[in-house]
């Protein structure tokens, strides 16, 4: 298993620690790093920036929202960066909510599978290069030809020649449906509130895709991008002040990262057996008692959600998710001296 480091997106302020974690992530043996966008930062621009700086890892968006760009625009900054980059792009993608799409981006959401099917088709055709791209879709035509379209839209490839033909494309993917597509039509899958406990949950999802013709890929080829926090600590005292920590995060997307009507993270925690603590946290997020609701988030969830304790525990608890498929393990770290000895601990 791998480990990649979660820099997610940025908070009020930009971040001024990233650059010496991810050269210290560069230099210990990681993976990968990886960023992240809401409604704020974006994720291609700080894989730009810190990949002249580092030489090994590969650059990750996790994930990259659909409905910001078209899919052209999205695999022309994917062509960019995999050429500046040598080759190291990893297109983590995802159809985010409704909230996001038709609040921030002014886009409809409707149809989130189908709008992820022809986008992955659309980009897999611009880094083929092998003809103008089209698209007879309803939600990307190419050429446009509906409303408001002057008849002059003609089918274009890229002028510039993809380095790679076959970056990989990882999905953000929750429910049911949509994680068998992403088994179906992409390389990766970056679930959210993956845990072992929950891991079997997927297995049939993932299965269904595998099985449809034309899969893309195998289980044995598929990768699994797991993200949880990873603390190593050295007494109960510590690991409860870490445990702590991580509550209003959980009670943020269990009740705040969406609308009341259609969370999907909200629906995760539903599926993980929580769906009574998931209402409730709901309630209470909505109604403006976020520390109620934090309240409410048990440790036993916590601790399933993320890999905090000693180092023996933490080694064990790797284990136990890498044996569940995970193949990269997409921590979020503080320190550049967490990053190497975390490195160290599980090289």
């Amino acid at each position: 298993m791998k480990l990649g480091l979660q820099l997610g997106y940025w908070q009020a302020q930009m971040p001024t620690h990233h650059g010496d974690l991810v050269q210290a992530a560069d230099e210990s043996g990681f993976d990968a790093i990886f960023t992240a966008e809401a409604w704020g930062s974006d994720a291609f621009t700080p894989l730009a920036w810190w990949g002249r700086e580092t030489s090994n890892v590969r650059l990750g968006t996790s994930i990259v929202q659909m409905s910001g760009r078209t899919p052209t625009s999205i695999a022309m900054h994917a062509l960019t960066l995999d050429h500046l980059s040598g080759g190291r792009l990893v297109l983590g993608m995802g159809v985010s909510g409704p909230q996001v799409v038709e609040g921030w981006y002014g886009q409809p959401f409707k149809k989130p599978l189908a709008r992820t099917r022809e986008v992955v088709d659309i980009i897999r055709q611009v880094l083929r290069r092998e003809g103008p791209v089209t698209n007879d879709g309803p939600h990307y035509p190419l050429p446009y030809t509906g409303e408001g379209a002057m008849g002059l839209g003609k089918p274009l490839k890229p002028i510039t020649h993809p380095l790679r033909a076959d970056v990989p494309i990882w999905l953000g993917a929750e429910g049911p449906k949509n994680v068998a597509q992403t088994a179906e039509i992409a390389d990766g899958w970056i679930p959210i509130f993956y845990t072992p406990k929950s891991a079997g949950m997927y297995q049939d999802w993932l299965d269904e895709g595998f099985a449809r013709p034309g899969a893309r890929r195998t289980r044995e080829t598929f990768e699994i991008a797991a993200t949880c926090h990873l603390q190593v600590v050295e007494d109960g005292a510590e690991k409860r002040a870490a445990v702590d920590a991580m509550k209003p995060f959980a009670a943020l997307y269990m009740g705040g990262m969406g609308a009341q009507e259609m969370n999907f993270h909200n629906q995760v925690f539903v599926r993980m057996g929580y769906e009574q603590l998931a209402e409730e946290v709901q309630r209470l997020f909505l109604a403006g008692e976020k520390e109620r609701a934090t309240a409410l988030i048990p440790d036993e969830l916590v601790e399933d959600m993320h890999i905090i304790g000693t180092e023996g525990e933490v080694k064990e608890k790797v284990a136990e998710w890498e044996s569940t498929g995970v193949t990269t393990l997409m921590v979020s770290l503080h320190t550049p001296d967490e990053v190497r000895r975390v490195a160290e601990l599980l090289a």
